[in-house]
């Protein structure tokens, strides 16, 4: 008798999404699929509003990135305005990015990640989580926390908020750096990069723990795209690159002519869409963005502790692009030293506490791109107003909509590798769930419970009849 069993909600991701699976006769795993069920309607209900109000309503897309949606948002009204920014406006703008990966890398790699993999794949849901890291580890608990917390506090002083921060505007800032805020964040910038190496050891703990498994879970090939500049990795500003399977460089184009190379697909069941490369069509092309992605299609790093990381990681791929999804912890922590680094540097250069942070705008028709790394990958907002500023239309493609497809596969990949034989407890559910946290998805700015989260699972006879129903969480 076939079945179908509904993991809903998907835990320790932020927002909310589903996964059936969809059982054959004998038991085994003959098709699943990872659903986004949420409609938010961002795009068509800021149509009408003024344009240069979009990088503070645009913030409330996420309360986990919302310095991402904050900036590109802003560098899409720059384009539009056809306006350069200051270079110390520039500087305060990827310092705050900056800020954002530390706070997002370190809150996904300690809070959601980790705890599935220090513990090993058979722990218990009460200790998968950060409570357990700091009950059976306090000082490592303790210092994941404080690493989080110094990339939130640096954009609380440069954004005007922690949260949905308010000071990145349509040609520049509307405030600059004070000098004692600077000091402040050069002290726990060293700080940080003390506490990131604990990451580091952790993350290559795990790669040598699951040294057998990695090659076997949701490893496969696809193509990646990211920001470089010169070719290295890049965050905040650059081209946008992609290369195939193999690692050949396939396209590099400036993020403004993003439709020319980029189409979306849907499907009848999920609200998200499919983004793929036109040239090699659907589902040909394909591709994956984020950390993983980043680091694939970068030839170095400009900073020196993550470039060595760098070199090492892509050691793993054998002159291939590192394909294993489990991978995208290690990459995630590289990019969490690089944003340290990179952040120290910029609040070592004196131009980055100048006054000049805004450059005059002029209203005008017009479209506007603006592209940046957020953590969880490539993010695009695109507007179009007309001469008195209104928007007619509005783009946006979320990081996570890049990797929807492949975190698709991931979740089809893991169940059919560990659900066999009518065989399904709790803890081989999770590591499908584990597939899908291995991209740390935003399906939409939710909050997270610590422990338990609520857990459905119906088992369907063939008839459509509920066999029987398996709560957890309540």
């Amino acid at each position: 008798m076939s079945r179908t069993i509904t993991i809903d909600p998907v835990t320790k991701v932020e927002g909310h999404g589903k996964v059936t699976i969809h059982f054959d006769e004998n038991g085994n795993v003959a098709e699943s699929h990872f659903h986004i069920q949420e409609f938010r309607g961002f795009e068509k209900f800021c149509e009408g509003r003024m344009v240069w109000e979009m990088p503070v309503i645009t913030t409330r897309i996420c309360g986990i990135c919302p310095v991402s949606h904050h900036l590109a948002s802003a560098k899409a009204c720059d384009d539009l305005f056809g306006v350069d920014i200051p270079p110390a406006a520039k500087k305060l703008r990827e310092l705050m990015h900056m800020s954002q990966i530390i706070h997002s890398h370190a809150l996904h790699f300690f809070y959601l990640a980790a705890p599935d993999l220090l513990f090993g794949l058979d722990a218990t849901p009460e200790q998968r989580n950060v409570i357990g890291i700091i009950n059976a580890n306090p000082d490592l608990g303790k210092k994941a926390i404080r690493l989080r917390q110094i990339g939130q506090a640096s954009i609380e002083k440069v954004g005007g908020r922690s949260i949905h921060p308010v000071s990145a505007i349509p040609g520049g800032m509307s405030k600059h750096l004070a000098h004692e805020d600077r000091h402040i964040m050069l002290k726990e910038m060293d700080e940080g990069l003390g506490l990131v190496k604990l990451a580091l050891a952790a993350v290559k703990e795990v790669n040598y723990k699951y040294r057998e498994l990695i090659p076997r879970f949701a490893s496969f090939k696809t193509k990646y795209m990211g920001l470089v500049k010169d070719g290295a990795l890049e965050l905040y500003d650059g081209q946008l690159r992609i290369k195939d399977e193999n690692g050949n460089l396939i396209e590099e184009f400036k993020p403004r002519d993003y439709l020319n190379h980029i189409a979306e697909h849907t499907e009848s069941w999920s609200y998200l869409k499919f983004p793929f490369y036109k040239k090699s069509g659907w589902p040909d092309g394909v591709y994956r963005v984020a950390p993983l992605a980043r680091l694939n299609v970068a030839d170095r790093i400009s900073t020196p502790l993550a470039n060595a990381e760098l070199l090492e990681f892509k050691q793993l791929g054998g002159g291939q692009p590192v394909q294993d999804s489990l991978y995208y912890h290690y990459a995630r922590v590289i990019e969490l030293i690089y944003a340290i680094e990179r952040a120290k540097e910029l609040l070592s250069d004196d131009d980055i506490v100048s006054k000049e942070v805004r450059a005059p705008v002029s209203r005008g028709a017009g479209q506007g791109v603006g592209v940046v790394e957020a953590p969880r990958g490539t993010l695009i907002h695109h507007y179009e107003a007309d001469d008195l500023g209104k928007l007619e239309k509005v783009n946006i493609i979320v990081s996570t909509a890049h990797n929807y497809a492949s975190m698709d596969r991931a979740v089809n990949e893991v169940a059919k590798l560990v659900l066999k034989n009518n065989r399904v407890d709790e803890t081989l559910l999770n590591q499908v769930e584990m597939a899908i946290r291995c991209y740390d998805p935003c399906l939409s700015c939710a909050t997270h419970q610590i422990g338990k989260m609520p857990l459905e699972i119906q088992i369907i006879k063939a008839n459509g009849e509920i066999a029987c129903t398996i709560r957890r969480g309540e």
